[in-house]
């Protein structure tokens, strides 16, 4: 629209997601925003129905993540949106642009304890990247902008708050094209800090890239692979971005943080540059692993990052470039070819490859250990075996999904959609369902414990309902056993609140939903199943049933913040870690 026109608020609203490329919206249908809604199907916008608010915070979160577009969810205000809190907090933390479209209490009741009355703004202002509150029905379209500018910009979650009675009235408004009010690009960051960060790479002993989630937003994992290969680095991932370098390739060392990779973190104990691409550097996903510490401050780092509040954030920097990945990575190239060659570093490269070969046999020699029935880890690496290079895969947070991060690989269109730094189960489910929508035609495999199941099974029913061919693979070991193994390791076996009693087959439930179920009790079956499933292309969930036991539960994830019990009450000596 080149002219203002008369519209009401609603008709703004959606208007503007119109032009936002927006073509669904996931939530639970509410009277608060059913003005906004009856215009959706007119304006070619699905309302995709979940049955907890919390599955569609986490489906756009993915859904962003596969599509590059901003995910957009709603709810009814008060216990609506409150239901949002977890996912929307989780994609903020993993950096995931998304729209909340909430709904709150009518002005003329605010402040009575109203029916679902809630402060929503103060509630969610230290979970997104920003509340922007609707204090007209004039700014409808104005303020809506303004949240997908910065959801764009900042990278994570933003709550466009506006009361139920502004959806309705009349305004004059202007309806824009995005390029009107937001950037969708940050350039390549300083060319001085180019030229350092490439005389860097140059002048490196033994240097070792880091590809992070940026690698993939930006899509340039083959400008990583060619200054890998002009510098003869080892390239390792970061945290649960297993998919920001492509795993065929022969200087692909592997994904480091916990049940990472050892070759991938004992090439960066001893790197002199690091070259970390499209990274935060979290705290969490750089922490030691194995008695690895591999980030010892002795290396050189060059940190490339969207967002200049990450660069030397958490490690310091000696040359920090605030710019699009791809951007940055492709004039350090450019830099690094307008010079001469660097000669290979052959004795460096054989070391490399000595590091990869032991990491690949300790892992296949961990999962071919006999277990009662299936060992978690052979499960793991006889579905990474059968999935095809363009599968997209989530993992929730838990013992199998996080041992999940030695096994899984991924090369061309293929992707790893994780719960992350927010680290809250039942996660991968819905994520698996918004990451279908993104990308229909590609397999799509969840991995998840019988835990976090327990937050997700109710999301069959979308799936089914919406049709997405989702293959939900439970690992069914009978106990939250991430928690279990710290019981283990420092309370002396002292199990409570570990064990999960399973009443029925998962398999069952499923079918009893409309989806295909499949039991799997042997390590053989695994991959057939999961074939099988991926090439029926309907709603599928398979219980593999796993050993929970000691010997096949991953290390703790929070080793670095346990202390061992100490008890000075009588009633408790027993329990000190001094008696047992």
């Amino acid at each position: 629209m080149s002219q203002k026109v008369k519209m009401t608020p609603s008709e703004a609203i959606v208007e503007t997601l119109v032009k936002e490329n927006v073509t669904h919206v996931s939530g639970i249908v509410g009277s608060a925003f059913m003005d906004m809604l009856d215009l959706f199907p007119t304006a070619g916008i699905n309302f995709i129905p979940v049955r907890h608010e919390q599955t569609a915070a986490h489906m756009e979160d993915a859904y962003s993540r596969v599509s590059g577009r901003c995910g957009v969810c709603t709810g009814q205000n008060g216990p609506g949106i409150t239901n949002m809190v977890t996912s929307v907090a989780a994609a903020t933390h993993a950096h995931t642009p998304v729209v909340v479209l909430s709904p709150s209490a009518g002005t003329v009741s605010v402040g009575w304890d109203g029916f679902q009355e809630c402060d929503q703004v103060n509630l969610f202002r230290p979970i997104t990247k920003a509340v922007v509150r609707v204090p007209h029905p004039k700014r409808a379209a104005d303020c809506l902008r303004t949240a997908f500018r910065i959801a764009y910009a900042d990278r994570g979650a933003v709550l466009y708050d506006i009361p139920r009675d502004y959806f309705y009235g009349e305004l004059e408004e202007r309806i824009l094209e995005p390029h009107q009010y937001r950037v969708s690009a940050r350039g390549c960051g300083s060319l001085e800090d180019i030229k350092r960060a490439a005389s860097l790479l140059r002048q490196a002993k033994r240097p070792v890239i880091l590809a992070g989630r940026g690698v993939v937003d930006a899509d340039c994992k083959q400008v990583i692979a060619e200054i890998s290969e002009f510098i003869s680095a080892p390239v390792g991932v970061t945290y649960l971005h297993n998919d920001a370098f492509d795993c065929e390739h022969s200087n692909f060392v592997g994904p480091i943080g916990y049940m990472g990779s050892k070759a991938a973190m004992n090439m960066l104990k001893d790197a002199d540059v690091v070259l970390a691409v499209g990274t935060r550097l979290s705290v969490f996903g750089t922490l030691p692993q194995y008695d690895i510490n591999y980030f010892t401050g002795n290396a050189k780092i060059i940190q490339i990052d969207i967002n200049p509040k990450h660069i030397g954030r958490t490690h310091p920097v000696e040359v920090g470039i605030c710019g699009d990945a791809g951007e940055s990575s492709t004039e350090i190239l450019n830099a690094l070819r307008a010079g001469e060659s660097v000669p290979p570093k052959l004795q460096y490269i054989e070391e490399m490859k000595k590091q990869q070969a032991a990491w690949e046999k300790e892992i296949h020699d961990l999962a071919m250990k006999d277990a009662n029935p299936i060992n978690p880890r052979r499960a793991l690496m006889e579905m990474q075996k059968v999935l095809p290079t363009d599968s997209i895969v989530t993992t929730d947070i838990g013992n199998v999904s996080s041992t999940a991060n030695s096994y899984l690989k991924f090369t061309g269109k293929g992707m790893h959609i994780a719960a992350l730094t927010f680290g809250n189960t039942g996660f991968a489910y819905p994520a698996a369902l918004g990451a279908q929508l993104a990308r229909p035609e590609a397999p799509v495999v969840a991995v998840i414990g019988d835990g976090a199941w327990g937050m997700s099974l109710h999301e069959v029913s979308t799936a089914v309902e919406q049709n997405l061919p989702v293959v939900a693979c439970v690992f069914r070991n009978g106990a939250w056993c991430a928690e279990k193994k710290n019981q283990v390791d420092f309370f002396n076996n002292h199990f409570i609140g570990v064990d999960i009693p399973v009443p029925a087959s998962f398999a069952k439930v499923a079918e009893s939903m409309g989806a295909q179920g499949i039991t799997v009790n042997s390590p053989g079956d695994v991959g057939m199943a999961v074939e099988k499933a991926i090439k029926d292309k309907k709603p599928t969930v398979i219980e593999i049933v796993v050993d929970g036991s000691a010997p096949f539960l991953a290390p703790p994830f929070r080793r670095d913040a346990f202390q061992m019990p100490v008890r000075h009450l009588s009633k408790y000596a027993h329990l000190d870690h001094k008696n047992w």
